[in-house]
């Protein structure tokens, strides 16, 4: 193996001395849960002093809600102060956001997995939150900008280094950090992981297009947390936290902000086996 790709060599262990922060946790239960209590804490310091709670959030990693809610109904908590900014929906063919029954769809994930859980216990309401709209996307971004930003932003990675659906430039484009909502074309990358993710590989079903939070939105809040824990993460772990910062691998951005944390399962820790089987 080439001395440029040697940190995929790298175990990687939990360390908070170093920036970004980096934490590994045993399974995907475990870091569902760990979202889940961010969430939660994060809200109750908030409610005590009185603030709204702002959050960019991902549907993948998945099944963090329902844990979340789990925990709202264990341990009832005021929600009427929440805010949580989604981060993309695809688009059908004709630039609309697919149909919410659609099995694909962010925003009927969202509805299963958090707002019918917290129905009957719960101030929150669908009005608190926000999928960007391709129609116009920058209503999205003045809606946050006037809650003052995301407090956090909870993310996972693509196999391209994508941070929501904001897919690398075909060449090195520093303008690519201060890109706001809008609508993209999903690589090929993209597409095949997503297929490989939620269609058993049925690649021609994904969509092409989809809109997305920008990454203007995403490197402006005051705390990044990155949760990994798909096997192919791997290598998406290394090259994010040892490859070059670059715009060509969007996640690696995350190393310019000052608080990022990212949480990684065992599986995603060790290296990658490099070899034909």
């Amino acid at each position: 193996m080439s001395d440029a790709i040697s940190f995929y060599n790298q175990r990687i262990v939990s360390n908070e001395s170093i920036a970004p922060i980096v934490r590994v946790v045993e399974t995907d239960i475990d870091l569902y849960y760990h979202i889940a209590f961010e969430m939660y804490t994060a809200i109750e310091r908030n409610n005590r002093d009185n603030l709204p709670s702002v959050f960019i959030a991902p549907v993948g990693p998945t099944f963090q809600y329902r844990r979340f809610a789990w925990l709202c109904r264990q341990r009832p908590i005021d929600l009427s102060q929440l805010h949580i900014f989604f981060m993309d929906e695809y688009l059908d063919k004709k630039g609309q956001l697919i149909d919410p029954n659609d099995t694909l769809s962010f925003r009927g994930f969202v509805r299963r997995e958090l707002l019918d859980l917290l129905d009957d216990v719960s101030t929150f309401k669908p009005a608190q939150i926000y999928f960007p709209d391709p129609i116009d996307p920058d209503a999205y971004d003045a809606r946050l900008s006037s809650l003052g930003g995301a407090q956090i932003c909870f993310a996972g990675v693509g196999i391209n280094g994508h941070l929501a659906f904001n897919e690398p430039p075909s060449q090195e484009e520093p303008g690519f950090r201060n890109a706001p909502s809008r609508v993209v074309t999903l690589s090929r990358e993209t597409i095949t992981i997503n297929s490989n993710t939620a269609l058993g590989g049925a690649w021609e079903q994904i969509p092409s297009q989809a809109v997305t939070v920008g990454m203007k939105q995403i490197l402006e809040s005051y705390r990044i947390m990155v949760y990994l824990n798909r096997p192919w993460q791997r290598a998406v772990a290394r090259k994010m936290l040892f490859g070059p910062v670059t715009t060509l691998f969007p996640a690696s951005l995350v190393r310019e902000h000052k608080d990022v944390v990212v949480t990684m399962t065992e599986s995603v820790a060790v290296p990658p086996n490099f070899g034909l089987r």
